[in-house]
């Protein structure tokens, strides 16, 4: 459970990001958006990780077929409707995730995580090698979707505030979800599953059925956050599908602290500034990067919420 500074500081949190297009440069709201994304696609990898004690190295297979989707079905001369191009990317998203899950949840430990790399792997070949989804060079969104009824646009995610907040509604919605679905007992099976599978199987549960069920859940969410990355940048490739996507959204759960929920975001936004200003740095930034993270890791085994937590704790003890 949170305790209330770790409350606070969310909520502090919330109110700067509500507050930051209003005083933001346009450059730097993008910029924002798009670490929001990587928080959103980074918490669903934390529920496998962090809750289900599931590694995948294959979750941008769904990051990037969600974004395809929504380049695939969007028409070139108009924008597609929200009301139906979202919850068409989502569904497909979700069977592509069962079939992976149904196949890899029968697996564990090294074995899981090298059959989900292999299977996302048969998806980067699939569009890297498929020239009419525009082979290695990817697919241009020629329209972000918009919500009306008729002639009357109710959401429009090319105004660039409009999308900004869609984002983080999104966001919320994703952290909200996955909060009460932890709290409720279908969570507490999957920490169970994380803790000890056997004894949790002795005490009568279905444990793959569970996993399943946790893989789909992220799989889609991994999908929203795909969606989203694909309408703000325009443009989706099987880049968005690779195992470096993999590694890097996995880079920042470890970073921001598994098994949190918001330390992922927290990651996303740790990776992202940290990317920004080395680039800046050094042409050699990745190598920097690296040598951070390992740095970090090593004195934050719990990453950077696991700090928090305790840095909280040891107020509320000195109150």
């Amino acid at each position: 459970m949170h305790t209330r500074a770790i409350k606070l500081l969310i909520l502090t949190a919330l109110a700067v990001l509500v507050a930051f297009p209003w005083v933001g440069d346009e450059f730097y709201v993008d910029f924002v958006g798009r670490l929001m994304i990587l928080g959103i696609f980074a918490m669903s990898l934390d529920l496998l990780v962090g809750f289900t004690g599931l590694v995948s190295f294959g979750h941008a297979a769904f990051f990037g077929l969600s974004g395809y989707m929504l380049a695939i079905f969007t028409p070139q001369d108009a924008p597609a409707s929200l009301f139906w191009i979202l919850p068409l990317s989502l569904l497909i998203t979700a069977l592509a995730a069962l079939i992976v899950g149904w196949i890899a949840v029968r697996t564990s430990g090294i074995y899981f995580i090298m059959i989900t790399l292999a299977l996302a792997q048969m998806f980067y070949y699939f569009f890297n090698d498929f020239p009419a989804f525009g082979g290695s060079d990817g697919i241009f969104v020629a329209y972000r979707p918009v919500f009306g009824v008729g002639d009357f646009v109710l959401i429009d995610l090319e105004n660039r505030l409009t999308f900004y907040y869609f984002i983080l509604a999104a966001m919320i919605a994703s952290y909200l979800a996955l909060r009460m679905m932890l709290n409720a007992p279908f969570g507490q099976v999957l920490r169970a599953i994380k803790t000890n599978e056997r004894r949790t199987v002795s005490l009568g549960f279905h444990t793959h059925r569970y996993k399943l069920a946790s893989f789909v859940i992220a799989g889609t969410i991994a999908g929203l956050a795909g969606f989203l990355e694909a309408a703000h940048s325009g443009i989706i490739s099987p880049a968005h599908l690779s195992w470096h996507e993999s590694g890097l959204v996995l880079m920042t759960v470890i970073l921001g602290g598994t098994g949190t929920l918001y330390g992922s975001v927290i990651g996303a936004f740790a990776l992202g500034i940290l990317q920004d200003q080395l680039q800046d740095f050094s042409e050699h930034w990745m190598l920097f990067l690296g040598i951070f993270i390992i740095v970090i890791v090593l004195i934050l085994p719990h990453g950077i919420a696991g700090a928090i937590k305790r840095l909280t704790r040891s107020g509320e003890t000195s109150e």
